[in-house]
């Protein structure tokens, strides 16, 4: 068996993979919330030590079995694959539909088909009905969702504005409510208790376990109106890394080349004349 072969197999998908994560990074460079993905590559050796005592069955394999496989275990793959949540930059618009929020931990949640999500993308709009949704038609919840299963409702005709907490004022919130204005509410600005357990499940949402798992930032000065949340990619980065990946994958491709070429034509001429 070729070790070197299959060394160089199993690191030309490894890069594949990583093409894959920095490709759909740069596709998302211009949308709005995106946060960016990375990958941490390691071998097969270090990832079976860090999980062999949750394994049901005890490695039983020889000492000269585990130095004849020595190269295979060295295998570079991915370990993990995380979201980044740094902030993106924020972005005016003019547009009273349009929220950014100013913390990495804070998250708008919304109704979906199937079930409850997270979102960064605050470009909200009004349906026909007057409720306040994503641009995808997911109703955006208030902080009183789990008291009454009600969305934030906005009359066709009346403007609103909300202040840095997120509450939701009928009229211009800077004149107060002398006026008559009544407060229609307040977004369930969400905070989760660890980001790094949310899941993207696209259109720029993130899954989470439990409903015990997120909790509302009250009275925190996270919202801005008139503004939207970029993406956190950096291009120029993400160019690297894919020039990177595309010359380990050329460089890989050469070693397995050789292995196929060179190595099997030695072995069918030289030990064969030898036999």
């Amino acid at each position: 068996m070729q070790n070197g072969y299959y060394s160089a197999t199993g690191a030309m998908v490894t890069q594949f993979n990583r093409l894959d994560v920095v490709s759909n990074n740069l596709a998302n460079v211009n949308t709005v919330g995106f946060k960016r993905d990375d990958v941490v590559i390691g071998d097969f050796k270090r990832i079976f030590q860090e999980y062999q005592e949750d394994m049901p069955i005890k490695n039983h394999t020889k000492e000269a079995a585990k130095y004849l496989n020595a190269s295979i275990d060295r295998v570079p793959q991915v370990s993990e694959q995380y979201i980044q949540f740094n902030q993106g930059s924020i972005k005016p618009t003019g547009n009273t539909l349009d929220f950014a929020l100013k913390r990495d931990d804070a998250f708008f949640l919304v109704e979906t088909e199937q079930g409850l999500a997270l979102t960064k993308d605050g470009s909200f709009v009004l349906n026909n009905e007057g409720v306040l949704t994503t641009k995808e038609g997911y109703p955006v919840l208030p902080a009183t969702y789990f008291q009454n299963r009600q969305y934030i409702s906005v009359a066709q005709e009346n403007s609103f504005s909300v202040d840095k907490s997120g509450n939701i004022y009928s009229g211009d919130v800077a004149q107060g409510l002398a006026d008559g204005e009544d407060p229609i509410g307040r977004f369930f600005v969400a905070q989760v208790d660890d980001i790094k357990s949310l899941i993207k499940e696209g259109n720029n949402l993130y899954k989470f376990e439990n409903e015990e798992d997120i909790r509302d930032l009250q009275n925190a000065d996270v919202v801005e109106q008139g503004f939207i949340e970029m993406s956190n990619v950096n291009p120029v980065k993400e160019m690297v890394g894919l020039i990177e990946a595309h010359r380990m994958v050329e460089m890989y491709q050469k070693v397995m080349t050789s292995h196929m070429n060179d190595v099997n034509q030695d072995a069918i001429t030289k030990l064969a004349v030898k036999a």
